[in-house]
């Protein structure tokens, strides 16, 4: 498939995008964003990271932290395509960025977005390799690099199926910064030549820990008294039925143990509320600024950007997305904190990660609410097995911290050649942008 087919599909599509988009809508934010409709930034040094959602957001945060104390004089602009991640970025940065919606992957929409941006750099975190995004960025010569590049088993299969469609675009980066070796190898064949490829490693490896998140969770854990305290962090539907199942095996051996619950979307916050109730526990919501009470059972999670100060508040960390075929979430977050850190079987989306932890001891992996139950109520009674996953979690960590300047070093390379007006570094022989 070319890009003019594609094209036509995703024009022949669009009915069922825009409604798909309903739900990743901010009422404050004009839908015109979608198509490309931004400010204009001509007059200003724009550097743009794009993160498609929460994830993504989090695993960039060390590098946009980066960007703005490296590059005072430029504007950093994030774009999200969710709404969730939006609210992230502001959870997380503020006024310090600017965000937009990326624009949908139109030719038009691509091409209007990108001469509004005028970016000297697109940095995209992991892998959102949109063909005409990219092409329009070739065309305004302006350098695309990935960063924290992965493709899943998945990913690569269909990125094969369309090798015209995907090889041009794939082959038109300036830069590709690897998470691991077998990124790496599966970029190699998709088209990226060595020269524009680098293993840099996982940039969650290099979290920055922000002394107020400890003080936060003192705060919380000194309200919440010496009691049993597991988190649930990032979860989805179907998977909250078997964490209270699980925690019901907790509140059997120890009756004043308390599930810290946090939800992955917001949407479904109030849903995740009444479940709890529905099956006999006792809730308090933090967006209520609820105690916690003795005879609370359930914390429930339900703001945005809290989730580190959570999981530092527990003495077992418990990461979603695990246990229904989601295929995981951050399971660093809690391994920076020295946490015991539990997850189920579905982690096709950070296999290298959850391997490192595994053959360190680092994590235990369940494969039901009941497993997970029973595993639980072995840690709480076994401090010493408990803190030695903890400090093994903490150790893959450090030991693997390095990504964030190995990043930053080849960014600079292309940002200053871009300054400069030189030939983009790392190239065969000329920039995407004269590849028409």
């Amino acid at each position: 498939m070319g890009r003019r087919l594609y094209s036509a599909l995703l024009y022949a599509l669009s009915p069922l995008i825009w409604r798909r988009l309903r739900r990743e809508h901010l009422p404050d934010r004009p839908r015109g964003e979608r198509l490309g409709r931004i400010s204009s930034y001509q007059d200003e040094r724009v550097l743009w990271v794009h993160a498609a959602s929460v994830g993504e957001v989090i695993t960039a945060r060390p590098l946009i932290r980066s960007l703005i104390d490296d590059y005072p004089e430029h504007r950093v602009i994030v774009t999200t395509m969710t709404a969730t991640g939006a609210r992230q970025v502001q959870t997380l940065f503020g006024d310090l960025v600017t965000h937009h919606f990326v624009a949908l992957d139109f030719p038009g929409a691509t091409r209007r977005f990108v001469q509004r941006l005028n970016p000297e750099i697109a940095i995209i975190v992991e892998t959102e390799i949109w063909p005409n995004l990219i092409h329009a960025c070739a065309m305004a010569g302006v350098p695309v690099a990935v960063v924290n590049a992965r493709i899943t088993e998945r990913g690569f299969a269909r990125y094969q199926r369309f090798p015209k469609l995907m090889g041009q675009a794939i082959r038109r980066l300036a830069w590709v910064g690897a998470k691991s070796a077998e990124d790496g190898k599966r970029f190699r064949a998709l088209g990226v030549s060595a020269r524009r490829l680098n293993v840099t490693g996982a940039l969650k490896y290099d979290l920055h820990l922000d002394e107020a998140v400890f003080e936060a969770a003192d705060a919380l854990r000194e309200t919440i008294g010496p009691r049993p305290v597991w988190v649930a962090g990032s979860t989805h539907e179907g998977e909250e039925v078997q964490l209270l199942e699980a925690h019901a095996r907790v509140l059997a051996r120890f009756p004043d143990a308390l599930l810290i619950l946090v939800p992955r979307h917001p949407q479904r916050f109030d849903e995740v509320a009444e479940l709890c109730s529905d099956q006999g526990m006792s809730v308090a919501r933090r967006s209520d600024d609820a105690v916690v009470e003795p005879g609370t059972q359930v914390y429930l999670g339900d703001t945005m950007g809290e989730l580190m100060m959570l999981y530092a508040i527990g003495d077992i960390a418990f990461v979603g997305g695990s246990l229904v075929d989601i295929g995981g979430h951050n399971l660093l977050e809690p391994a920076a904190l020295g946490m015991a850190v539990v997850s189920g079987p579905s982690l096709s989306s950070l296999g290298d990660v959850a391997a490192t932890l595994e053959e360190a001891n680092a994590r235990i992996e369940v494969s039901s609410g009941a497993m997970l139950g029973e595993t639980l109520v072995t840690l709480l009674l076994d401090d010493v097995r408990r803190d030695t996953l903890g400090r093994n979690a903490w150790a893959v960590v450090e030991a693997n911290r390095g990504a964030l300047k190995h990043t930053r070093d080849y960014l600079g390379r292309l940002i200053r050649a871009r300054e400069l007006h030189e030939p983009w570094p790392l190239m065969d022989d000329q920039p995407p942008g004269s590849q028409r």
